[in-house]
């Protein structure tokens, strides 16, 4: 059975991170996503970039928008689609030809996502970013590390992937659904720093009511010692987030701070935030005494909110992850398989990442060019 979004068709104008990444989240549920590459990115006989996940799972054409005939072509595509991404600065596909006013002339039930890092409009609309910068400006890498130190840039997650492609995805799935009820479509204006600040939103809700304070003193920041990070006797780490009292309750059995082994006294309340830097030191030296792996045996399975912290190598090989088969195995590439799961339209990935251009012919004939229109196209130079 394939995936949910079987039958929709979608546009994908080359760019790099957010963009991608939505594209590949809606190809792998099913959605059939053309991605048009610069024809001066095409390189004959060039290896496709298997290392690229976010590549995977579409055909490539390689078109020049440059000349007319490429803009065209891109805009006869566009009739036929469902959506259509794009990740250039604002007005960049107004001065191709292919902005939103032509491309919802062509097709008026196109859902156009526009995916920046600024937005569309405000100050720094025009000014170049990065992730980095995105998540700086909303307020989120602020309350992200330890006290005493800096803000912690979290990779590019925030930005480029939570806040940004993840939610352009979603806003083109909306977008979708909403054109199938009223026959319109329309444009999404989707910013890595709007994004970055909504995952933001419980922290928002938690400072208004005093609850979050400095940076790396709080319940879910490193501050509290029962949500922390504890190096382990061989070097290694684990994980305990034992939030709730009986989860709390039984992490200290387990580990024997609830008998006192080492010599600590009672273990105060833990809504003693007074006492949370004289616990963590006390938890610290109790989980040293043991490797990672007696870690595991110990908490593995109990209710002490507890997991081993795995290197990407590990990870696909853990008893959990591999019966979830969470992770796979595509052109050689061990890579994230797609997520969430539905129990009747299985999300498959189609193909790896594929070179750009790689299937010019192919993807314009089953969009109904003829091949005259293909060689036409070709003898232009607007196609490669």
């Amino acid at each position: 059975m394939a995936g949910p979004l079987t039958g929709y068709r979608i546009i994908e104008l080359a760019g790099i991170g957010p963009g991608p990444f939505a594209a590949m989240m809606l190809s792998d549920m099913g959605a059939e996503v053309l991605r048009v590459d610069r024809a001066d990115a095409v390189r004959d006989g060039a290896a496709p970039p298997f290392w690229d996940v976010g590549g995977r799972g579409r055909r490539s054409v390689g078109v020049d928008l440059k000349r007319p005939e490429g803009r065209e072509a891109v805009l006869r595509l566009v009739e036929q689609a469902d959506a259509l991404i794009e990740g250039f600065r604002p007005g960049v596909t107004e001065r191709l030809g292919v902005g939103p006013d032509e491309c919802l002339a062509r097709q008026p039930k196109l859902i156009y996502g526009r995916m920046t890092g600024w937005g569309q409009t405000g100050p720094y609309a025009a000014a170049a970013g990065r992730d980095i910068n995105y998540i700086a400006l909303s307020g989120t890498l602020s309350m992200i590390g330890r006290i005493g130190g800096p803000p912690v840039p979290p990779l590019n997650l925030v930005g480029d992937f939570g806040g940004g492609g993840m939610l352009l995805a979603f806003g083109i799935v909306c977008g979708i659904v909403e054109a199938s009820r009223s026959g319109k479509g329309q444009v999404i204006d989707a910013a890595m720093v709007d994004g970055a600040a909504l995952l933001a939103g419980m922290m928002h809700g938690l400072r208004a009511s005093g609850q979050w304070g400095e940076r790396g003193t709080n319940l879910l920041d490193t501050g509290a010692w029962f949500y922390e990070v504890y190096e382990t006797a061989d070097g290694g780490y684990i994980s305990l987030g034992p939030i709730d009292p009986t989860s709390c309750e039984e992490m200290l059995r387990i580990t024997g701070l609830a008998d006192d082994v080492d010599g600590g006294g009672p273990v105060p309340d833990p809504s003693d935030r007074d006492s949370w830097p004289s616990m963590k030191r006390r938890l610290a030296a109790v989980i040293k005494t043991r490797s990672r792996d007696e870690w595991c045996g110990l908490l593995e399975g109990t209710d002490a909110c507890f997991a081993p912290v795995l290197g990407p190598d590990e990870a696909p090989q853990h008893p959990h992850i591999r019966e979830r088969r969470t992770f796979i195995e595509l052109a050689g590439v061990v890579q994230p398989a797609p997520a969430p799961r539905f129990s009747r339209t299985v999300p498959t990935v189609t193909g790896p990442p594929t070179r750009p251009g790689q299937h010019t012919d192919e993807a314009l004939s089953d969009w109904a060019f003829s091949g005259e229109d293909i060689a036409r196209l070709r003898a232009a130079e607007a196609i490669r």
